[in-house]
């Protein structure tokens, strides 16, 4: 792992309900008195800011960053020529946070839980990905990595995570 805060992706086919967990995790690591970071991963061309406001004006005029700044929030968009590695994003803006949750981000060398639900496909995206370290499924895959019923209760799933990751349960 290339940061001292814990980062752990979720990853699985389209509709498979990673987004549903990670709300549930978060929720339940905010409980717990974590400070989370959440990093969405996509292969499509995203438009993060609102038609019409400020800040959209002066990335239609050109800016190649806008920042966006409250008594209480930062947003930044930033165009680049290229992708962002993982790495550098976490590297500059998500140091001080307790732990970091990943979308996708399937090919890259960091713990992953696969979410598999059998309705949607029985086929797996990181099967033999030697950083899988759990399967989240309504059925069991038989791989040899922990599986967890997709109905486990989230404080189960948070103190897997937690446990593996090696932090504190408890804050």
């Amino acid at each position: 792992m290339f940061t001292r805060t814990p980062i752990i992706s979720f990853v699985g086919k389209s509709n498979s309900g990673k987004t549903t967990l990670i709300v549930k995790i978060i929720k339940e690591l905010k409980l717990r008195g974590y400070k989370v970071a959440t990093i969405k991963h996509t292969h499509h061309n995203v438009d993060m800011d609102t038609k019409g406001k400020d800040s959209w004006k002066h990335s239609q005029a050109g800016a190649d960053a806008v920042i966006i700044l409250s008594e209480n929030k930062m947003g930044l968009f930033r165009t680049t020529s290229k992708r962002v590695p993982l790495k550098e994003m976490v590297e500059t803006y998500l140091r001080d946070f307790d732990i970091i949750i990943l979308e996708g981000y399937k090919t890259e060398p960091i713990p992953k839980i696969e979410v598999l639900r059998t309705e949607n496909s029985n086929q797996m995206v990181c099967k033999n990905d030697e950083h899988l370290i759990a399967v989240i499924s309504d059925q069991d895959p038989m791989i040899n990595v922990p599986y967890l019923p997709i109905n486990t209760d989230t404080k189960k799933i948070v103190d897997f995570i937690l446990s593996y990751l090696k932090i504190d349960l408890f804050i």
